[in-house]
This record gives structure tokens, C-alpha cells and sequence, in this order.
């Protein structure tokens, strides 16, 4: 794109920018295309590495903690005060945008900040709908609350406002088109660069780093290679929310524990931050096992593509509050060339399909019952599935996410005049 006629994007997520990697991932796509970028959230977590060279960031600072001071109704209302500020503020100190790009949810107050500066502005309004903000907010008020009708009203009312949607599966496009009558394309999540196989002397190094001395070895000629007697690995990523129920991998490795002496030690690496790990962790401190060692530390982006290349199995517990989005988690460990068991819900057959490209489960018999027949005399023997897995993983991953944006996505930006 020629410099006179670069176009300015701004991608705005309300929300830590490091923990978002679809809206990053758009970025590095805009950057490649020849756009100039800026990017609006909070800066708690590390960035992907070539944004902070290529892009503008500009941090907007988190809200005061009101809910430690007032009733939570007030506070929800101190906080829109507090973002809608903070946002115009970010908004209108940038260079002037031809497009936003909004990241969804959440939906208040960005949409109607966006909205309104893009009418200031002449610039095309573009919603990114990676879930719905309602149904989120119901998961915690509950579906009959005067606030959650308030949010589905005004995330209605601005996503009709939008120039352009995308949504990240088939059942999200249907459901914006038959419930508000908005048309949406469909842009499938995929892995970025950082998630992909590695050697096992990567992991080897991974193992050291991490000070987890299990799984590999250096032999009398100072080769790497596997432990004969290594335990199974499996790994676990999540944003410690309501919609994630670790009680079900907890009770589901409970059984696994009280297996009998076919089934190898597991040691299970649960990643991420959120609200409610220390809940779980003071959970997981109070078990008493032989077989299963559950760790949770927070690794940096690197490590963490790293180990889920190392590990044997990757569990994914994620539920969506709307059954209508795909967790990313998934995408990355397919990524990596990780095989899945993944927690069913509506729309979860548009990414895994059970016995084709992974497993999944509804209720912790089964996802026990799925631990033990992949685990079943390792690491002597491998899982019978485990090879066909693979195979239609390493087809998923010949797509990548440029490739795909570019095909699906592209138009919607280059085309906006």
C-alpha cells in the first residue's frame, strides 16, 4: 500500500490487549497489508513482539476498584462513567482513524464511544464478535436481571450501527442474523507463528527452564532424549472465569488417581490468571494424591506455545456463556500439534469432532474415562486415535491466520472508503 494511500485503523479492545490475541493478531495482518495501527486497552499483560515496533499503543487506565466501596449496581455504573472517559480520551488523542475495528465483548460503553467518534470522524465502524456481552453478564446477575436486558438492548441497538461484522463461527452468524437482523461474516480463528511443533531438544530446554525434570534426559553420548519411566503431561489453559468449571477436570483426575497401576503418573500444568485461581489453588492444596501432580504457574507467551508442544494431551474446559463462540485455547493447541479433549457445547463440532481430530466430554465420567484410555500402559503404548488426530491437526494447521484473514476478512477493510 503506498504510503500516501495508507490507511489508519484503530483496533480497540476494552479489555488487557496481551490477552487478547485475535484483536493482536488483526494487527499483525494490518501491519503486514501495509496499515497503520493504532491500539487501544489496558497494558497488563506482554504483547505479541513485533507490535510495539509497528503499532501505536495506547494504554487506557483500569477502573477504580468500586465494588470494594459501594453496592455492585452502583459500581457497575461508576465503571461505565470511568471507561467512557478514559476511551474518549484514548480515542481522540490518536491520529485520525479511517477505520475502528471494536473488539466485542465488552460492548458498554465501546460501542457507543466507537460509534459516536467514527460518525465524527467519517470512519467505517466494525464490530469483531467474539461473544455476547449479555450473556456474559448473566453468568454472574443472572438472565432475569433488569441489567443484563439493558445490555442485550444496547448491544442490539449499535451492533445494527455497525458498517461491517465479523463473528467467529457459522452458529454467531446465524444467530446475529435471525435474532437482530445483522450480517456478519465469518472469520474462523487459527494459531498464530508462535504455536507450532518443536524438537525435543526445545522441550528439553522448556523441561530445564521450567524446573520440570521428568520427561527428558541427556544419554552417556550428550544426546536428549525421553525418560523410559517419564509420566503423561497434560496441559490446561484458562482465564480462571465462571465460564470454565475446574471442578470437572479436578474429579475427573480424582478417578484417574484412584486408577490402577496401567495407567502412568500425570503431571498436569494448568496456565493462565484470573479470579478465580486462587480458589482453585486452595482447592488443589488440599488434595492428597499419589498418581497426579497438578502445578499453575504463569508463563510468558513464549513458554507457554512451548509447552503446549510438549505435552501429550491438552484439556480445554471452556463452555461459552452464549454456546456460540470457539475457545482459542483449542486453536492454539492444535497449533502446536497438541490433540484435544474438549468440554461439548453447542457449537464446539465447528472446531472438534469427536474420534476425527479429538475428543470431547460433558461431565467428568467421561473426560476421567478419556484420560485413562489415552494414558492406558504410556508410555510403552500410544493411544490408538492418537496418529489420525494428528493427522487432521496437521491438516488444520496448513491454513494460518494470515492466510485466512486475507481471504475472508481483507475486503471488508480494503473496501472501506
Amino acid at each position: 500500500m503506498a504510503e500516501s494511500k495508507k490507511k489508519n485503523v484503530c483496533i480497540v479492545v476494552l479489555g488487557d490487549i496481551g490477552r487478547s490475541p485475535r484483536m493482536q493478531y488483526h494487527a499483525q495482518s494490518f501491519i503486514r497489508e501495509g496499515y497503520n495501527v493504532d491500539i487501544i486497552g489496558y497494558t497488563d499483560s506482554p504483547l505479541l513482539d513485533n507490535l510495539k515496533e509497528n503499532s501505536t499503543i495506547i494504554g487506557v487506565k483500569k477502573p477504580f476498584p468500586f465494588d470494594q466501596y459501594v453496592p455492585r449496581s452502583i459500581a457497575f455504573l461508576f465503571k461505565v462513567v470511568w471507561q467512557t472517559f478514559t476511551l474518549i480520551w484514548a480515542i481522540t488523542r490518536k491520529r485520525k482513524s479511517d477505520i475502528v475495528l471494536v473488539q466485542n465483548p465488552p460492548a458498554i460503553p465501546t460501542l457507543a464511544v466507537c460509534w459516536f467518534y467514527c460518525l465524527l470522524a467519517n470512519a467505517k465502524f466494525i464490530i469483531d464478535w467474539h461473544n455476547y456481552a449479555y450473556s456474559l453478564l448473566a453468568l454472574s446477575l443472572g438472565s432475569d436481571a433488569p441489567l443484563v436486558t439493558i445490555s442485550l438492548l444496547y448491544e442490539q441497538f449499535f451492533g445494527k450501527l455497525a458498517d461491517n461484522n465479523l463473528c467467529v463461527t457459522k452458529a454467531m452468524r446465524e444467530d446475529l442474523s435471525r435474532k437482530w437482523n445483522i450480517k456478519a461474516t465469518i472469520l474462523y480463528d487459527r494459531p498464530g507463528p508462535q504455536f507450532k511443533t518443536i524438537t525435543l531438544i526445545e522441550k528439553h530446554c522448556l523441561f530445564e527452564k521450567i524446573d520440570l525434570n521428568d520427561f527428558t534426559e541427556l544419554s552417556e553420548s550428550g544426546q536428549v532424549q525421553l525418560k523410559v519411566n517419564r509420566p503423561g503431561l497434560i496441559v490446561s489453559s484458562t482465564s480462571w472465569t465462571q465460564d470454565e468449571d475446574f471442578g470437572i477436570l479436578l474429579k475427573a483426575l480424582q478417578k484417574y488417581d484412584e486408577s490402577d497401576d496401567i495407567y502412568p503418573k500425570l503431571i498436569c500444568i494448568i496456565t493462565g490468571k484470573g479470579p478465580l485461581k486462587y480458589y482453585y489453588q486452595q482447592m488443589i492444596l488440599k488434595l492428597k494424591w499419589n498418581k497426579v501432580s497438578i502445578i499453575t504457574p504463569w508463563l510468558e507467551n513464549n513458554d507457554y506455545s512451548l509447552l503446549l508442544a510438549c505435552a501429550d494431551l491438552g484439556v480445554c474446559l471452556h463452555t461459552s456463556s452464549s454456546g456460540l463462540d470457539l475457545p482459542m485455547k483449542v486453536i492454539d493447541m492444535y497449533g502446536a500439534g497438541l490433540p484435544v479433549c474438549a468440554y461439548d457445547f453447542k457449537c464446539l463440532n465447528e472446531l472438534v469432532r469427536h474420534n476425527e481430530n479429538g475428543l470431547v466430554f460433558s461431565n467428568e465420567n467421561q473426560l476421567a474415562l478419556h484420560i485413562m484410555t489415552w494414558f492406558k500402559n504410556y508410555p510403552s503404548q500410544v493411544y490408538e486415535k492418537r496418529d489420525r488426530f494428528c493427522k487432521e491437526i496437521d491438516n488444520f494447521r496448513k491454513v494460518d491466520w494470515h492466510t485466512n484473514w486475507l481471504n475472508n476478512a481483507h475486503t471488508l477493510f480494503s473496501n472501506s472508503e
